[in-house]
């Protein structure tokens, strides 16, 4: 077994994780699980090492129950194209295999044979008011969507595009606090006037509009009219990618 598997706190660190991103406390998660709140709290707290609810936590959290239980270390985000949790069964009837203890998959492990699901990869890089620095450190997530869904805004492969978190108000109202946008890195060429593109100006990443001006700079533009627009000269920006689709809570 792994060693981190054997680490008594590990479930409970990976469960406080998942409630920090689905913006779940306690109360609400022993609600949807059907147990009481100290139920989570011991887990939480490391008291109660194997629960026996850890199957009902994962499918509420819509997590896959291997990295809840820390028997391994892929994450799988488990949301359909609407962003409704997917339970790890509905996975395999979509062909998607699921990671064991032993590191295997069960049911079909190519999601090739069966094309309805595609896993894009989700980069922790919150694009704030103005930049934020490259250097901190970019974790990667992989995100099941709809093949049909992402065809909608994209026919680009699912290696080129990626999922990011927006943060802050510099492109609102256009683009929201904590939206997540797909972008489509195969899309690098400034060929299309005032469309919102993920790119690095600086040390910093942003997202922001791009206007190719006729001198050979690069007009960046926020829809936020409280931030000022700025220039870019040669070798000053750097194109990630297109943004292609916005995805907004509700």
């Amino acid at each position: 077994m792994n060693a981190m598997a054997r680490d008594p706190g590990l479930t409970a660190h990976r469960l406080r994780e998942i409630m920090q991103d689905r913006e779940c406390d306690q109360s609400d998660l022993a609600d949807s699980v059907g147990i009481s709140q100290s139920a989570i709290s011991q887990i939480l707290n490391g008291l109660t090492r194997n629960s026996r609810h850890l199957p009902k936590i994962a499918e509420n959290l819509a997590i896959n129950l291997s990295y809840l239980a820390g028997t391994s270390d892929e994450r799988i985000d488990m949301f359909d194209a609407n962003g409704d949790p997917m339970t790890e069964d509905d996975l395999l009837r979509r062909g998607i295999g699921i990671p064991t203890r032993s590191g295997s998959k069960r049911g079909r492990t190519a999601a090739s044979e069966k094309p309805d699901v595609i896993p894009i990869r989700e980069i922790d890089l919150r694009y704030g008011m103005g930049a934020t620095e490259l250097e901190v450190p970019v974790t990667t997530t992989v995100r099941h969507f709809s093949r049909e869904w992402i065809r909608l805004y994209t026919g680009a492969s699912p290696d080129h595009l990626y999922f990011a978190q927006g943060i802050g108000d510099s492109m609102s109202p256009t683009i929201l606090d904590s939206d997540l946008l797909l972008v489509d890195a195969s899309q690098q060429a400034l060929n299309l006037a005032d469309k919102i593109w993920a790119c690095a100006y600086g040390n910093s990443g942003m997202v922001k509009r791009l206007r190719q001006m006729a001198d050979g700079s690069v007009k960046i533009m926020s829809d936020n009219q409280n931030v000022r627009d700025e220039i870019a000269y040669d070798g000053e920006l750097h194109v990630l990618g297109r943004v292609v689709a916005i995805v907004r809570k509700t």
